[in-house]
Parts: C-alpha cells; sequence; structure tokens
C-alpha cells in the first residue's frame, strides 16, 4: 500500500516583514516540493477535480508531468486549457472548487492543485521555454470589451480557434481587476503582463484607453466588420452603505483604494505621481478578498492599526480561509458581528469616528447565511481616520445602456443564455462579472471560455 505523504505547505514571506513590504507573500514551491506533492495525486481514471474546474483544466495530465520533471510539458498541458494559469494558481479559490473534490481529500488533505499550477505556470517564462500555437485564420473577426479575466479568456480561446481577435481596454493597461484590484503581493504585475504577452504572441490584438460607450459603440463595431463581439466588463461600480457621513474625506471605495495603489502605483509615491492618503486607524468594512486586499494595503502603506468591520461572523465570511489568516498574521483585527451605522467627522470635513452596532446572528437569509440582528442599546464608537467601503460592485451602465437591444435583469446586469452566454443583442455575447454581479476570477475565466466556444460555432454557421 502506498504510503501517505503529508500535503506541502507553501513557503511564504515571514508576516513581520511582509507586512511592510508588497513583495509577492508566497514564494512558490522548489522543484523537488513541486515533484514530491505531485507524486501524492492517485492519477484517478475519473477525475472529479477537472469537472469542478471553471475552465476544465487536464489536472492529472500536468501533475504527471510534474512527477516526470518535465515542466515545461506540465505548462503546456495547462495551456491547452487555461490562457492565464498563472493567475489562476495564485488566486484561484481551488479550495472550494478543484481540491474540494479531490479523492485524497476524503481522509486526508487534498492535493495542492493550485500550488502545482503555480509552479508549472511559473516554469516556462523561468526557462524560456513557453510555446505559441498560431492556427491558421479562418477570416473572421472577434471583438472583445474588456481586459479582465473573463475578456483575456475569451480572447485567448479564440485566437486558438483561428479568429482575429481585437481586445478594446478603457484603461491605460490590460488586465482589468488582475491589474487594478488584486495587490502586488498577491499577484505580481509582472505575472499578469507575462500572461497577456502570450495572447499578444498568438496574435491577439489589445487596444487601451478605448472606452467602448463613449468612443465607439458595440454598433458600429459590428458595422466596422467584426462577426461578433463579447462583452466583459466586470462590476466596477462600487456600492455603499447608504448611512451618514460617507461622504466625508478619508473615505474611499475599495475600487478606488485599490486602483491607486496597485494600477496607479500609489504605494511608491512620490516615484510615481498619484498619491493616497492612510491614517493611522484605518476601518475596511467587508469582509470578502477584497475587503482582506484593502485592509493588507493599508498596512503596507503606514496604517498602525487595521480593522476589518462586518455583521456577520467568522464563518459567513465570504474571503478565502487562506487570505484571512495572512491578514490576521500581519496584524488585521476583526471586528465581527459589527454593523457601521454612522461616520462621524472633525471640523476640517475628516472621518474621524465610526459609530457601530452590536449584532448577533438570527435566521438564515436567501443565500444561506444566517442574517444577523441588531442588539438594541450596543452601540460603540471605533476611532478612524481612514474607511474603506469593500461590499461589493455592480455593473457600470455606461455600456449597457449605449448597447440597445440588451436585455438587462433588475441589478442592471447582463441576461445571457447560459449555455452559450449568448445575449438578447445576435452576435453579442458577455460573461464574467457584468453577468453573475461580483464574483470571482476563476468563474469570470469559464464564462469567458464557454463564450469563446458558443462564438467559434456561431462564425462557423454564419
Amino acid at each position: 500500500m502506498k504510503e501517505k505523504a503529508t500535503r506541502h505547505e507553501m513557503p511564504c514571506q515571514d508576516p513581520v516583514i511582509r507586512a511592510h513590504n508588497f513583495d509577492e507573500v508566497a514564494l512558490g514551491y522548489s522543484k523537488e516540493t513541486a515533484v514530491a506533492e505531485a507524486k501524492r495525486c492517485l492519477q484517478c481514471k475519473k477525475p472529479l477535480c477537472v469537472g469542478s474546474c471553471p475552465v476544465e483544466v487536464l489536472i492529472p495530465q500536468f501533475i504527471k508531468k510534474i512527477t516526470e520533471e518535465d515542466f515545461a510539458g506540465a505548462g503546456e498541458v495547462l495551456k491547452e486549457k487555461n490562457s492565464l494559469p498563472a493567475v489562476c494558481g495564485r488566486v484561484c479559490p481551488q479550495e472550494s472548487q478543484c481540491e474540494s473534490k479531490c479523492v485524497l481529500g476524503i481522509k486526508d488533505e487534498p492535493v495542492a492543485i493550485g500550488r502545482l499550477e503555480r509552479f508549472a505556470a511559473d516554469y516556462q517564462p523561468a526557462m524560456g521555454k513557453s510555446k505559441v500555437s498560431v492556427p491558421a485564420p479562418t477570416g473572421k473577426r472577434v471583438a472583445i470589451i474588456g481586459a479582465g479575466p473573463a475578456g483575456l479568456t475569451c480572447a485567448g480561446d479564440s485566437a486558438k480557434k483561428g479568429h482575429a481577435v481585437t481586445v478594446f481596454e478603457a484603461l491605460h493597461v490590460a488586465g482589468g481587476v488582475l491589474m487594478y484590484g488584486i495587490p502586488q503581493f498577491r499577484l505580481p504585475k509582472e505575472v499578469v503582463q507575462s500572461e497577456i504577452d502570450n495572447l499578444k504572441a498568438m496574435g491577439v490584438e489589445i487596444k487601451v484607453n478605448t472606452v467602448v460607450g463613449k468612443i465607439t459603440s458595440v454598433d458600429e463595431l459590428m458595422a466596422e466588420g467584426y462577426d461578433a463581439v463579447f462583452l466583459g466588463t466586470g462590476a466596477g461600480l462600487p456600492n455603499f452603505m447608504g448611512i451618514p457621513g460617507e461622504n466625508l474625506n478619508g473615505v474611499y471605495s475599495a475600487n478606488e483604494f485599490l486602483t491607486r495603489a496597485n494600477l496607479m502605483k500609489a504605494y511608491r509615491f512620490p516615484e510615481y505621481a498619484t498619491p493616497i492618503k492612510v491614517g493611522k486607524r484605518v476601518a475596511v468594512l467587508g469582509a470578502g478578498n477584497v475587503a482582506m486586499d484593502g485592509a493588507r494595503t493599508s498596512l503596507r502603506l503606514g496604517a498602525k492599526e487595521v480593522y476589518i468591520v462586518y455583521r456577520r461572523s467568522r464563518t459567513e465570511m465570504p474571503a478565502r480561509v487562506e487570505e484571512v489568516e495572512h491578514a490576521e498574521e500581519e496584524g488585521v483585527k476583526l471586528y465581527l458581528l459589527t454593523n457601521p451605522i454612522k461616520l462621524n467627522g472633525d471640523d476640517r470635513g475628516w472621518v474621524k469616528s465610526m459609530t457601530c452596532l452590536r449584532h448577533e446572528l438570527g435566521e438564515p437569509d436567501e443565500s444561506g447565511r444566517r442574517s444577523p440582528v441588531p442588539i438594541p442599546g450596543s452601540e460603540f464608537d471605533l476611532d478612524v481616520d481612514t474607511v474603506i467601503v469593500a461590499i461589493g460592485q455592480g455593473p457600470n451602465p455606461l455600456l449597457t445602456k449605449s448597447t440597445p437591444g440588451l436585455e438587462l435583469n433588475k441589478r442592471g446586469n447582463i441576461v445571457v443564455d447560459p449555455e452559450t452566454m449568448e445575449t438578447s443583442k445576435p452576435g453579442v455575447f458577455a460573461g464574467g462579472d457584468i453577468v453573475t454581479g461580483a464574483a470571482t476570477v476563476i468563474l469570470a475565466m469559464g464564462a469567458g471560455k464557454k463564450a469563446a466556444a458558443a462564438i467559434d460555432k456561431y462564425l462557423k454557421n454564419m
């Protein structure tokens, strides 16, 4: 009987040191560790892990390549299904997807699929062995609106089919949330840029500083000769709590805060011209991955005390367990079962404190999470001088309002056929947060992949 091997931990920077720098926290497997971890895989004949991956990565096959020390081959297997493997290896919630179905996890710890994916994806650029396959052109043109994870995945898969692909991005660099939302210490920008460069090498054209809905429109693009259009503009309109004081100085949406810190490199001010003011005591409202990113970034920008303020308990926190643990290791404090009801300002118009109300958990809500119930008379003030609101975001209506014929739901998200991702407008497909609302990177990639397959079929039937 094969001897059980313990799952290999990911080496990380020391929490005391990393809380003050923007270097990547997780350091990655060595070759020896990757091979040892890969050998834990049972190579199941019917791998359940693959079925739970939104982009259907050939998991046993790439892991087997690692056991054979064919690291470049492992990377090639990854890229058969995944256009952004180095990204997924870092930010995909594998613990709730592929790893949750690993047979080893029934009685032991599952194979560290995500860590192995990162290792294999990183190996090729490091060794200069990345291959680019360019198929014969089909003569069909596809326009992708938005260069985030959904758009880039759709672009990569469409290019693999031989279609001419142009990506239109509103910001000055491609990558979407991968560039402006996820901090450098969790997802280095060099990693994202390398993945984008791979797409360009496949023939994908990327036009930045192009706001579809202002500079041009979906109808104009189709009139120019694009045979199909994919809408992947994400959810970029931040939500606020609607409580008194949210217009005070020192209050940020998570979108603004992270965009300034990540894409505009405010953490390197004055080397880069975009400043960002962070006080000594920062409260982050929310408990998802975005909230953790905001809290951990605040520490690195010099905050002395950082609080996560969340109205439910730890069990209901939507952030990845790993991200919560990393935040706490670095010094972030949790105020759970706590809800802000008012922000209080000083005589200069800056936030100085936050009035909160304690809660207890009641019955589950529509999502299955237990609803928080306020405790009368439990108000207290928390001294803060910076507040980051990270309670989700919705679709920016700029694109949808400029595109007649699109069916939207009551929240303003695009309605699509769940099998094909096609919208109510012929030849126009959509996926990612613009359809689902704020979700994970890998789910957006899964939507982009599904849309690319449907676009290919649509183009062949034209």
